[in-house]
């Protein structure tokens, strides 16, 4: 008998096919995530995720992610965590460098879902101030971990992980290519000077972002990095 498909609810997340015993890649917000296919031998040595919440679990796995990094999150951390054991995370989520990439987008859709947002705003200077306060919002929040997953995730990687560091990467490049599109939109629109070039400034918000984050790490305070959010936007060309 084939094991059963199972996956987490995350909005705008492309189509699981299931073909025979295998199931093909889905792609939450172009992060990769592969869920190779187990006969019923296989998924019974392995054992059967049973009566958990894997949304929960997911949430667990990247809050751990998110303070330890990748490397520094062992199996064990993940499994306590989860609230589950090693067969079910495998079953369910796939091994580690899966269940990372499934946190980073869960992570996306959550606690950095301000991003989208702030996109979508009428102005240049609303989508400016947008994502620099909620990046404020995010790093300062005392519920969460230190810093930012993107930033954190995959520092002091060794070449084991290198998978990750590079997804990561690609994942900021990625955000980054949003911001300048919608900069290169508000040009047209005549919101942005002709002499401000729209990738130049995008490049300059993504690393304004991560030196906030890096900044939070550090342990800089809330009022700290309001401060330093507001000489920001006082000295943007618009």
């Amino acid at each position: 008998m084939n094991s059963p498909l199972i996956l987490y609810s995350v909005p705008h997340v492309s189509d699981v096919v299931r073909v025979g015993s295998r199931f093909n890649c889905f792609e939450p917000f172009g992060i990769k995530v592969h869920q190779k296919g187990m006969g019923a031998r296989t998924a019974a040595k392995m054992g059967r995720p049973r009566n958990f919440a894997k949304n929960a679990a997911l949430e667990a796995a990247m809050r751990v992610f998110w303070e330890k990094g990748y490397e520094g999150s062992t199996l064990a951390d993940l499994t306590r965590a989860m609230g589950i054991n090693r067969s079910s995370m495998y079953g369910t989520f796939g091994d580690k460098q899966a269940l990372f990439r499934m946190a980073i987008a869960r992570y996306a859709e959550g606690p950095a879902a301000y991003v989208r947002a702030a996109l979508e705003q009428p102005t240049v200077r609303a989508v400016v101030e947008a994502l620099l306060r909620g990046t404020l919002e995010l790093l300062t929040d005392p519920s969460h971990p230190r810093g930012c997953l993107s930033v954190q995730g995959a520092l002091a990687c060794g070449s084991p992980a290198e998978p990750i560091k590079q997804a990561l990467i690609e994942w900021r490049k990625r955000g980054e290519s949003k911001i300048q599109k919608r900069l290169q939109r508000a040009r047209r629109e005549k919101d942005l000077a002709k002499d401000v070039d729209p990738g130049d400034l995008a490049r300059y918000i993504s690393t304004v972002v991560t030196g906030i984050a890096v900044q939070s790490a550090n342990g800089a305070t809330r009022a700290e990095l309001t401060r330093l959010v507001d000489m920001l936007l006082r000295s943007m060309p618009f």
